[in-house]
């Protein structure tokens, strides 16, 4: 197999770099000056777990400067059947520090910010609003709102997927900015306007999750924190992708700004993060 022939870019990228990230650099939509724009980028990635190990794998392979990782949770052996990012001498410890190692033997330039706590109201808009991008992969809708909340206080776009037993959603939300004819974005309140009641979705441990599914639909959630930062393609906003495992098929829901949601309708109600427990 020929190798690929890359040219060097004074001040961007080191030698070592540059055979590193040499299959990124060969793409025109990438080249030298995405993958420096990777380099700079600060993403933060909310869980370690079943979406968040293939998010910061993939996320730290493809070079990006700075990846914080937030998760008050320990490795356990049942985590190990999806959420790659951790093996069974890491069972027992922090995730944040299985993730961060694992990080380090897969690419040293990358530096890892190990937040090992619960993210809250109290810490939710300093905590993102170091970062450029978050990436959501919690498992719990209260996170969600709270994350994608404090997103739009923090004026940051968020990459925001969901898993159940053989399903899996993503879309990417930049609520504090306009479309087309100066029409707010969409925000995650105009496409969920109330999380289910408690119950009524059965938690991971009860229902099950396929774990391969977690690493697909983590994988795709890397790839457009991706396209967020270099700039290419069609992003996600307004639109999500669902994934249905049993059949192998991939659904576009489409959606738009609700003028009656809470957040930023015409009468929005939401001014902070006080209302999130």
């Amino acid at each position: 197999m020929r190798r690929a022939v890359v040219t060097y870019i004074p001040g961007m990228l080191t030698a070592d770099e540059l055979e590193r990230y040499a299959r990124h650099i060969v793409l025109r939509e990438v080249g030298g000056p995405g993958q420096a724009a990777l380099g700079r980028a600060r993403v933060l990635v909310v869980g370690a777990g079943g979406l968040g190990a293939p998010v910061l794998l993939y996320l730290a392979a493809a070079g990006v400067g700075t990846l914080g990782v937030i998760d008050d949770d320990a490795v356990a052996l049942s985590n190990l059947q999806r959420q790659v990012i951790h093996a069974t001498p890491d069972v027992g410890v922090a995730k944040v520090d299985s993730a961060a190692a694992t990080i380090h033997r897969l690419n040293p330039h990358v530096a890892v910010e190990r937040h090992n706590i619960r993210l809250t109201a109290q810490n939710a808009l300093a905590l993102i609003g170091g970062y450029d991008i978050v990436a959501d992969g919690s498992d719990n809708f209260a996170t969600r709102y709270l994350v994608s909340d404090a997103c739009y206080f923090a004026k940051k776009p968020l990459a925001t997927a969901a898993l159940g037993a053989f399903d899996g959603t993503l879309t990417t939300i930049r609520a504090h900015e306009s479309g087309t004819g100066g029409v707010p974005n969409p925000t995650y309140r105009c496409l969920f306007p109330e999380p289910p009641p408690p119950g009524t979705v059965p938690a991971c441990a009860e229902a099950g999750v396929l774990g391969a599914l977690a690493g697909v639909i983590g994988s795709m959630m890397a790839l457009e924190v991706i396209r967020e930062i270099v700039g290419f393609g069609e992003n996600l906003v307004g639109r999500l992708v669902m994934l249905d495992a049993r059949a192998m098929r991939f659904e576009i829901l489409r959606y738009a700004w609700d003028p009656g949601n809470p957040l930023t309708g015409e009468h929005p109600t939401i001014r902070d993060l006080s209302g999130h427990a």
